[in-house]
Parts: C-alpha cells; sequence; structure tokens
C-alpha cells in the first residue's frame, strides 16, 4: 500500500527538501572564487577518455589556485596537445549578462568585437577537471581550453607568452579568474604549452579570433585540402640529421615551430617522412634537435615570429598537424 503523500509529517517533507538541495549542490561545478548562482545550464559533455595514454609523474611545485594543481601522472604526450580548432559557434545567451564576484563587477562582451589585452595568466588543474564550466560543459584539463572573466562564451582566443614566444590557440568556455589583476585561467595543457606551469602565472597577450578571421582560416584550410587531395606528391625516405640542443646563452636566438616531440630518433624521422610525403614546404629548414634524449621536430629558423606564424598557418592547412612556437 501507497502511503498519502498529503498525511506526511511536516518535518519529513523538509527533511526531503534538504536532501533534494544537497544533491543538486553536488552535481554543478564550484567556480573558482565565489559568485552569483548562474541560470540552469545546457546539458553537460562527458571528459572525453583516451585509449589508455601513457603517463608520466607529473613535475610537482609551482604556484596555482589553493588546493589544486595536476595529478600525480599525466599525458606524456602533453608537449604536442593540438590548438583548439576554431569554429563559429552561437554564444550561449545567459553569458552575456553582467555579474559580481567578491565585490566586483564583469560586463561581458555581447559580441566577437577585435579584442588584444595584454595581463598575467594562471592555470586551474585536477580541483576543476570533470566539473562544469560557466556554460555547463565539463572542463577537462588536457584540452586547449580557457576561462576569461567577460569575453562571449564561447570564443577563441591566441595567447601569447611575452616572456618566451610561444603561441597557443584555446577555446574559451568558462569565467573567471576572479582574483584582482589576473586576465585568463588557461587549462593545465594550455599553460604546459606556454612554459609557465612551475611559475603558475606569466605575462600574456590575448587576442579574441574574431568570426571573419575565423572565416577565413576555415576557407583557407578546406582550399588547401583540396589542393593536396589533387596533387600528391610521394617522395623516397631521406636519412636526417640529429643536432644537439644548444645552451640558451641568446646565440643563434630564433623562432622555430615543432612538429612533436619524440623518444627516440626513429620516431621523429618518421614524422619527418610523413611530413615529406605531403609537402616540400620548408622541408630545408625541418631538422630533428636532441634536447636531453627529446627528440624534437622543428623547423627554422624565422626571421621573425609573425613568419613563423604564417607558417604555421600553411602548415595546419596543409598537414592537418598544429604546431607551435618555440624560441632558442
Amino acid at each position: 500500500m501507497t502511503s498519502n503523500p498529503t498525511s506526511r509529517p511536516l518535518s519529513s517533507c523538509w527533511l526531503l527538501a534538504a536532501l533534494v538541495l544537497m544533491l543538486s549542490a553536488c552535481s554543478s561545478r564550484p567556480v573558482q572564487e565565489s559568485a552569483e548562482a548562474p541560470d540552469a545550464k545546457p546539458p553537460a559533455r562527458a571528459v572525453k577518455s583516451a585509449a589508455s595514454p601513457k603517463m608520466i609523474p607529473a613535475v610537482q611545485g609551482g604556484g596555482y589556485y589553493l588546493d589544486d594543481g595536476p595529478h600525480a601522472m599525466v599525458p606524456a604526450d602533453l608537449d604536442e596537445a593540438p590548438d583548439a580548432v576554431p569554429r563559429i559557434e552561437p554564444i550561449y545567451p545567459p553569458s552575456l549578462r553582467p555579474y559580481t564576484v567578491k565585490g566586483q563587477r564583469f560586463v561581458p562582451m555581447t559580441a566577437r568585437h577585435p579584442y588584444r589585452e595584454r595581463g598575467h595568466a594562471s592555470w586551474y588543474g585536477r580541483k576543476f577537471h570533470g566539473r562544469l564550466t560557466a556554460i555547463g560543459e565539463v572542463y577537462d584539463m588536457y584540452e586547449m581550453t580557457a576561462a576569461h572573466p567577460t569575453l562571449p562564451l564561447p570564443s577563441y582566443a591566441r595567447v601569447t607568452h611575452v616572456g618566451n614566444g610561444r603561441s597557443v590557440i584555446v577555446r574559451v568556455n568558462d569565467r573567471g579568474p576572479f582574483l584582482r589583476g589576473r586576465l585568463i585561467d588557461l587549462s593545465y595543457a594550455a599553460a604546459n604549452r606556454l612554459g609557465y606551469i612551475n611559475a603558475g602565472s606569466a605575462e600574456v597577450e590575448v587576442e579574441l579570433l574574431t568570426p571573419e578571421v575565423i572565416a577565413a582560416m576555415t576557407e583557407e584550410r578546406r582550399e588547401s585540402r583540396a589542393v593536396v587531395a589533387q596533387t600528391p606528391s610521394p617522395m623516397l625516405p631521406q636519412p636526417i640529421e640529429v643536432t644537439r640542443a644548444a645552451s640558451p646563452d641568446g646565440s643563434g636566438a630564433g623562432a622555430y615551430l615543432q612538429l612533436g616531440a619524440f623518444a627516440t630518433p626513429a620516431n621523429a624521422a618518421g614524422m619527418m617522412q610523413r611530413v615529406r610525403e605531403k609537402t616540400d614546404m620548408l622541408a630545408e629548414q625541418m631538422h630533428v634537435l636532441d634536447d636531453d634524449g627529446r627528440y624534437r621536430l622543428q623547423i627554422g629558423p624565422f626571421p621573425s615570429i609573425e613568419e613563423a606564424r604564417k607558417a604555421a598557418g600553411h602548415i595546419v592547412m596543409l598537414l592537418e598537424v598544429q604546431p607551435y612556437l618555440v624560441m632558442r
């Protein structure tokens, strides 16, 4: 026999309501700093799971949020984590409303207008891994994402480390950081690519990719794929020369594009051969660098950072490989 709901004691109803509130609170992502409660969010996407990736111990130490940091073991190929691929997406409407956190009022941009700003970047890791972002997606610290207080969500931005010239493209899908003096929070993977994991923060330049820029990048990529498909250029295997990395004493400094880092020279040679089979562009500048047992396939040097970025755009379109900028 089922009981009549109207005959329950009042104390039981209050207890049931309290349990419901507690369970709902546990299912949502706590923001990095206390903020006004957001509106209802879309269904969350599950964190992508890699097929048994090789894991290595994470470098511990450095600055990050209280009780945060890396996992004990992290993917071994984080140095090769590809940039986010920009695409035009609708803006999530609830993310456009002004909000207040810790006495600071933030007014989000309502359109993806040109934006470029310098400031300090921090990063967030395991404390928020698997929890919901401000637009209801699941935060994955090993993807190229970021949090920003006012950029439209989602957006794509190019973030450049002012100190070393490294650059990444991230998908901005969260709000934060809310500490004064912080411009952007990057995922663990993005901060690792920029080289400031141990430092905890770094001065960066953030450039929003406008819809016009993204549309042009998409069209160029589509046209280049068509050209590559129509004009294959098979090549015979070629020997490679491995050079030793020089100490960073300032001599011979220049901009390079790194296509990957490998555990053995043979793996680096295999990647080099795959690149040569698709295009001979910049083949003379391609080399393998032995960096204390880590074999890095790089192209360069380029006369300037801008020239390197242009070449990186062509490589992405032709090879579907996302290189990243290094200075040495």
